[in-house]
């Protein structure tokens, strides 16, 4: 067995490469590390580091021994935190939130599940809009929410929704009779925007500026929310591409949902502000990639 000095000194000089670095690093002088390293070596009976008077690299056999040692330290250090957060409990309030009716069902499984692990912990569910989602996640109204990927400058969990792609147009549009469409058709219509405030990343996987083959694609009117975007639809003033979902939950006599046979699949999930990865959000995140793991209707 390895002492536990010695996977810390071998791992921390393998990313540091400097034996100065280490040795302030681990709070200890640099002939203590090169004691450590050298009784290491004896033990495995190879050279983990080749050493110049300028230069530390790892050997073969240190890289083969680095790779395979990082990730059961990180089990380790795994096992132990939740051992911890079991002790300890995960309380307060954490404040979550979905964008779009359709994702509420697979926000409430999670809730269920985090709220069954952690019975001390409130856990406060709302609504967004398009309008004030990234703005509810920067000013900490919200930690969590369920929505499209992709969603820039935010942590993105696991994937709890996929969707195929349909083309939103008016009934009267010339693709309303259609089986289904491509892309390609983009470049033929307007395309209903959304609005500004909406993810940059968010809008160029939804409303592109180009076709897959590369033809621009006109921009129609913006909307300010999604029941604005559909009426400008059925105004007849653009087609959008939305999720296959938006026919339960936005059927409209005057608008009808054409597939798009050659788009990817939308996904959507939980994303978060990196710097608000609090506790209580990491278990939220952990319980909506056990929900991936359970068959969901």
């Amino acid at each position: 067995m390895l002492e536990r000095v010695e996977i810390e000194t071998f791992l921390t000089l393998a990313e540091q490469l400097h034996f100065g670095r280490t040795a302030e690093r681990l709070r200890v002088t640099t002939g203590r590390v090169s004691q450590v390293i050298k009784k290491l070596e004896r033990r495995i009976g190879g050279m983990l580091f080749e050493r110049t008077s300028r230069t530390v690299r790892l050997t073969p056999i240190g890289r083969q021994l680095a790779d395979d040692l990082v990730p059961l330290v990180t089990g380790m250090e795994e096992a132990l935190r939740r051992a911890t957060n079991a002790s300890r409990g995960v309380t307060g309030e954490l404040r979550v939130a979905f964008l779009g009716e359709w994702t509420a069902p697979a926000l409430l499984k999670v809730v269920s599940l985090f709220s069954e692990r952690h019975p001390d912990c409130k856990v406060d569910v709302r609504e967004v809009q398009l309008s004030n989602s990234r703005a509810s996640l920067l000013d900490g109204s919200i930690d969590v929410l369920v929505a499209s990927f992709p969603f820039d400058g935010m942590a993105c969990g696991p994937v709890l929704l996929t969707e195929k792609r349909v083309l939103a147009a008016a009934a009267g549009h010339p693709l309303a009779g259609e089986e289904s469409v491509s892309l390609e058709v983009l470049a033929e219509h307007p395309v209903v925007q959304y609005p500004e405030v909406t993810s940059a990343g968010f809008k160029r996987d939804r409303t592109p500026d180009y076709t897959p083959s590369g033809r621009p694609v006109p921009k129609g009117p913006t909307g300010g929310s999604f029941s604005e975007m559909l009426t400008l639809v059925a105004m007849g003033r653009g087609v959008l591409p939305v999720g296959e979902h938006s026919r339960r939950y936005y059927p409209r006599p005057d608008v009808v949902y054409v597939p798009l046979h050659d788009a990817q699949p939308i996904e959507r999930g939980p994303v978060w502000l990196e710097g608000n990865t609090t506790e209580r959000v990491r278990e939220f995140v952990r319980a909506a990639a056990d929900i991936t793991k359970k068959p969901m209707p």
